[in-house]
């Protein structure tokens, strides 16, 4: 079984200065099977950033990261498809991390509600065959404090 380990930064959002001067870099390392879909990543990196409403999304595979034209995008079919103009790569329900042909060291995108804008670098540290121990995806390191979903949360 492939394991995908993968290191998740938030790039880009609703950070106030203040917070963002306290947390200068906010990451999550988080192990996924090959076998599990982007919307179990997805739903990985929500609680790993102790998210609680959530928004559309999308990833964003092939490019040179985060908001890459060239990039393969990946979200819901139709409706979403619609919304944001142009078409598809797959559905994040269905796609596999094993269907990306990801390498190591490769990065790609994550952007999550497309009214706030928290854009994401999603790194690829290793792609290893492991026995399974444990329940997947997990998270095995954090970096710098989660930052609120909204500004107008308490910091």
């Amino acid at each position: 079984m492939n394991i995908y380990t993968l290191e998740v930064f938030i790039i880009s959002g609703p950070v106030s200065e203040k917070f963002a001067k306290k947390n200068p870099i906010i990451s999550r390392t988080i192990g996924i099977r090959g076998d599990q879909t982007l919307e179990e990543l997805h739903n990985a990196i929500f609680k790993a950033f102790n998210r609680f409403d959530n928004h559309l999304y999308e990833f964003q595979i092939g490019g040179k990261g985060p908001n890459d034209p060239k990039s393969k995008r990946y979200s819901f079919s139709s409706t979403d498809d619609e919304i944001m103009g142009g078409k598809l790569a797959g559905d994040v329900r269905k796609t596999i991390m094993d269907d990306l042909k990801l390498k190591k060291d490769a990065a790609f995108g994550y952007w999550f509600d497309f009214g706030d804008d928290w854009w994401h670098q999603i790194n690829v540290l290793a792609i290893e065959v492991k026995t399974l121990k444990g329940k997947y995806p997990k998270v095995t390191k954090k970096v710098g404090k989660s930052p609120p979903q909204y500004m107008d949360v308490d910091e």
